[in-house]
């Protein structure tokens, strides 16, 4: 088992340490992303999509007990499903094909969703994920096209 270090020297280092450093975790190449299944594409884009719905939802202020609800309602299945539909008339060919393969890869498995809402939900989340290790700034171009008014939420 991997031991946490409180030496300063083994820690800028990394040895003991059971995890990489931040810099070397951030720079994968295009056939390392290729590479990886759709799902864990999607395993990345779930997270980073929930991230950019906290981010949207700060403003305007609010209590803070307001906040876990109005996020959750973005992340739904059938959110995530609509929002997709929205955003498939400005994606590439490329980003298409991550759908696709996002899609294909949800399994069949027992959820609050439709299958239909999962599959498009978890190809959301692959392409999000996607983007977000591949081009980041094109990410913000697909992310600006979701039709979401934080005021509305």
């Amino acid at each position: 088992m991997a031991q946490f270090s409180t030496d300063s020297a083994a820690a800028s280092t990394g040895e003991g340490s059971p995890l990489p450093s931040l810099a070397a975790c951030t720079a994968l190449s295009i056939n390392q992303v290729r590479s990886l299944s759709p799902l864990a594409l999607a395993y990345v884009g779930d997270a980073v999509y929930e991230l950019h719905m906290r981010r949207c939802l700060l403003m305007p202020p609010k209590q803070l007990r307001a906040y876990p609800q109005q996020v959750v309602d973005q992340v739904r299945a059938e959110q995530q499903a609509y929002y997709l539909g929205c955003l498939k008339p400005h994606l590439t060919d490329e980003e298409l094909d991550v759908v696709r393969r996002g899609r294909n890869a949800a399994a069949n498995r027992k959820t609050r969703a439709s299958l239909q809402d999962y599959q498009q939900a978890t190809a959301l989340e692959a392409l999000i994920g996607y983007l977000y290790l591949t081009a980041p700034h094109r990410l913000n171009e697909v992310l600006a096209h979701l039709p979401f008014t934080p005021e509305l939420a």
